[in-house]
């Protein structure tokens, strides 16, 4: 199985998903999504590791999307997710555009494909 594209999503100080597409042998590809989570008061990480086939996109983003948006809409109307957009550029920059290409950057795609995912 040969990754083709990876995206790492940093969350909090002890939390990073991975997205990432790779190809079979019969090249088609699937999606995995992977938590790692660093151990408390010990080295290393807990990983946990979801597989998406392609027959299944659609329903699993409906599923997500729905179960996301009912606690946005339903549980937690007042809460401001938008607070946790850390990608966004910062009010105090001088230069919006400097701040703008500088977040961009953080958050571009990582080719990881030949590496082991799982060696993380």
């Amino acid at each position: 199985m040969d990754g083709v594209y990876s995206k790492r999503l940093k969350a909090g100080k002890r939390r990073t998903y991975f997205f990432d597409v790779k190809t079979t042998r019969g090249n088609d590809y699937f999606i995995t999504i992977t938590e790692s989570k660093k151990r408390n008061n010990e080295d290393g990480y807990d990983r946990h590791k979801i597989f998406l086939y392609k027959e299944d996109f659609n329903k699993f983003l409906a599923a997500l999307t729905e179960a996301i948006n009912y606690v946005k809409t339903e549980l937690m109307p007042d809460f401001d997710f938008d607070a946790y957009n850390h990608d966004q550029p910062r009010e105090k920059d001088n230069h919006p555009a400097e701040a703008e290409t500088t977040d961009q950057a953080d958050d571009t795609a990582t080719d990881h494909s030949s590496e082991d995912v799982d060696s993380w």
